[in-house]
């Protein structure tokens, strides 16, 4: 057995075992139960899918797919900030409905 088979049957087994935890990832992205496990989920896929472009690019040796998961890493972390500043503004929203549904009760009950 040559170095170089065994070198790609490594990277084939990180490969699978990758793809394995982005689907993990998946259903934690599809159950929740919250919406920052979910939003972290989404961040998981991204870094997994760039370690696999990565390896991908060891197993193939083409060097254009190193801009591409780059590219991606850029992608996957703007879309995350995105998620992040969303969920951040249906939580303050949500907060302020709570206090106004408070401070109405409290003046009801003062009547």
């Amino acid at each position: 057995m040559s170095i170089d088979l065994a070198y790609k049957m490594l990277l084939g087994f990180a490969l699978g075992v990758l793809t394995l935890l982005a689907l993990a990832c998946l259903i934690r992205c599809i159950l929740g139960p919250r919406i920052s496990d979910r939003v972290l989920a989404i961040n998981q896929i991204g870094t997994i899918t760039v370690i696999m472009v990565a390896l991908t690019v060891l197993l193939l040796g083409e060097g254009y797919l190193a801009d591409i998961a780059l590219v991606y890493a850029m992608l996957s972390f703007l879309a995350v900030i995105l998620l992040s500043k969303v969920y951040t503004g249906i939580y303050q929203e949500r907060k302020h409905e709570e206090e106004l549904h408070r401070n109405a009760a409290g003046e009801e009950a003062d009547a």
